[in-house]
């Protein structure tokens, strides 16, 4: 895109964390913003904060069911006649403790239909309105647990994310359309993606044990993601990739990892993970601390 200034954007998952970067690097650019998020709550504290900074409105959204996204493009065009940029940004962690195939199917539900069907519903509401347009663009939000190996149900989605951005921008390039695609594959970022289980839909569940070393683990990644990236940053990188035309969007210098994955491709090895340049800061040598 030529330009941000004026065009509308609607952000899913925009109540916090990468979700809100993006609506503040949009408003400094000056779009108009929808956000969009299952917590009404907190949408509508951060549309009051953001408020002074531009034209935002809030649309309580569950992405994983297409009528409420078929509804927030809708109320998307009551309040500003037009979409621009669409940024499917809802996640959740999700995952079990455990192999993969223990995982309960709730489990899979759950995360498959927020992570990925919520993609699927966004692009199925809204890119036949970005193609009314002059031009648009989509920000698909991945990770980079989407280009490397390991990381469970989650893992699995963020990977889907991944083919299905691919196979839009493709797609779109065959029918020569004006509509940019950018897949966003961060790292460790500051947000409350650990907390998913807050939005987690009431139902019977499988009881599941955690074993400790689950549980270190958990705590060890929680301290990865509180030192993390901002997320105001991330949503600048967002804006720039937009702007660019920047279809991957890596938002840290982990370049080793995803050379190592298609290293094991090419050489018909284990799909095992490849450790990133700082390794040394995530697992520290327990003889030197």
């Amino acid at each position: 895109m030529e330009t941000l200034r004026d065009r509308v954007a609607v952000v899913t998952g925009g109540a916090s964390g990468i979700g809100r970067g993006m609506a503040e690097a949009f408003l400094a650019e000056g779009m108009r913003v929808v956000l969009a998020d299952v917590e009404q709550a907190a949408l509508d504290a951060t549309v009051q904060e953001l408020g002074s900074a531009g034209d935002v409105v809030g649309v309580r959204c569950d992405v994983s069911k297409a009528d409420s996204v078929a509804s927030l493009a809708d109320q998307t065009l009551s309040a500003f006649g037009a979409a621009h940029v669409l940024c499917n940004n809802a996640g959740v962690a999700g995952g079990s403790p455990g192999g993969i195939w223990q995982a309960p199917l709730e489990e899979w539900d759950w995360v498959m239909g927020v992570n990925l069907m919520g993609v699927v519903h966004g692009i199925r509401s809204f890119l036949p309105i970005l193609l009314e347009q002059e031009e648009g663009h989509v920000v698909n939000t991945a990770s980079m647990a989407g280009l490397m190996t390991g990381m469970g149900i989650y893992g699995v989605t963020k990977h889907a994310v991944v083919a299905l951005s691919e196979a839009l921008w493709n797609d779109l390039n065959a029918q020569q359309a004006k509509v940019g695609v950018s897949v966003l594959c961060p790292g460790w970022v500051r947000t409350r993606i650990l907390e998913s289980e807050r939005n987690r839909p009431e139902a019977p569940r499988e009881p599941i044990e955690v074993p400790p070393e689950a549980e270190m683990m958990r705590k060890v990644v929680e301290g990865f993601v509180a030192g993390g990236k901002d997320p105001k940053e991330v949503g600048q990188q967002v804006a720039r990739s937009i702007l660019e035309d920047t279809f991957y969007v890596l938002t840290h210098p982990w370049e080793s990892m995803v050379e190592g994955r298609m290293q094991n491709v090419l050489q018909r090895g284990a799909p095992v993970v490849s450790p990133p340049p700082d390794a040394d800061q995530w697992f520290p040598d327990p003889e030197e601390g």
